[in-house]
């Protein structure tokens, strides 16, 4: 085994840098008797890659080097972490979270992506040293937080479920979808096409509901039984009322006119999950609590998924080859740069993974 002590990597030293990617060299933490060495073989690009830089939710930490869809091989260890857990060689994945407190009500009732004292792959609130994403030739975490990936998932494809994969399926285990349960994804993208796969697998029936039927061939062979063109049928809600029991918007954000809309297509007691925040330029959701009342609605939001979770997500993903449409790019300065702004215009399909890991940083 080999500690690691540089870390080379991709990422912004500037905000005001961005798109344009620098390279950038860093000093891991120390290793923990509870930490993993990784090699870093491919990284997915998720949306949160072009914000975390940019500070659009708050000032970032800089430097900051994104990625947290991050699959690799494990080369070293701490001394406590045991080979029935992880060994050298394993190939792992790690997604949003590389650590919590552990001794917390959430970390000791399977919810560590909600302890209070979370640690992020990248992109936290508050500096924290040696702690960076992805786009980078190694990264050093908490093994709680480093999952062995089913031999039948490539490792190109695994990347993307690692985050998007996590946050498409969070809403249907907490909504408790199963066999029969009428289920409606709107939008049909990074999110999305993952969404309904997943329902799909899960036994749900499943409505795809998007701006237009340019997706409607992709949607049914994805899993989709239905699908709704909201600008090719005026009436859609009018012939959609009372039709689901869980309502999962992918979309990039959500506005009360949104929400209202989705909401009256709910049957009583019916879930409608958020994964995004609000439109620009809308601090809150105007909603009247009555609407909710005279339905026994339920408005719910998700953040990823704990370990627990991401377990059950690879195996089902396996099981049902739940494997998200990707586009390879080589790892590089120009590569990541382009990924970022093609990302912020949909022109992906429908998720970039950054490989060539071995080429660039040797």
């Amino acid at each position: 085994m080999t500690e690691i002590t540089k870390i080379q990597g991709i990422g912004f030293t500037k905000t005001e840098n961005y798109p344009n990617a620098e390279k950038i060299e860093y000093t891991p933490a120390p290793l923990k008797p509870t930490d993993v060495d990784i090699k870093i073989l491919a990284c997915g690009v998720c949306g949160a890659d072009t914000h975390f830089p940019r500070g659009d939710f708050f000032p970032p930490q800089l430097p900051i080097i994104p990625g947290h869809e991050i699959v690799g091989i494990v080369i070293n260890k701490g001394s406590e972490v045991n080979d029935n857990d992880i060994k050298i060689g394993d190939r792992v994945g790690i997604g949003a979270q590389c650590d919590s407190c552990g001794n917390c009500y959430r970390c000791e009732n399977n919810h560590e992506v909600n302890c209070k004292k979370s640690i992020l792959t990248y992109g936290n609130f508050h500096k924290i040293d040696g702690r960076q994403g992805g786009y980078a030739s190694h990264i050093r975490i908490n093994h709680k937080f480093a999952f062995q990936i089913p031999d039948n998932i490539p490792t190109n494809v695994a990347a993307p479920l690692f985050c998007g994969g996590m946050t498409s399926l969070s809403p249907l285990l907490i909504t408790n979808v199963g066999k029969g349960t009428e289920v409606a994804i709107v939008g049909i993208g990074g999110i999305g096409h993952m969404s309904i796969m997943f329902a799909k697998a899960l036994g749900a029936n499943v409505t795809a509901i998007s701006s237009s039927n340019s997706k409607k061939e992709l949607a049914l062979k994805l899993g989709a039984t239905r699908f709704i063109s909201t600008k090719d049928d005026p009436d859609y809600l009018t012939k959609n009322e009372d039709a689901f029991d869980v309502i999962v918007h992918t979309g990039s954000f959500v506005n009360t006119k949104t929400v209202t809309e989705l909401i009256s297509m709910l049957r009583p007691e019916g879930n409608l999950q958020l994964i995004t925040g609000l439109s620009t330029g809308e601090e809150a959701l105007n909603l009247n609590p009555f609407m909710l009342c005279a339905n026994n609605s339920k408005i719910g939001g998700i953040y990823s998924g704990s370990p627990s979770k991401i377990k059950f997500m690879l195996k089902l993903a396996s099981e049902h080859e739940v494997f998200p449409m990707i586009e390879c790019l080589d790892i590089n300065q120009e590569n990541v740069t382009q990924a970022l702004v093609r990302i912020e215009k949909s022109d992906v399909k429908f998720r970039f993974v950054l490989t060539g890991y071995d080429k660039y940083f040797g």
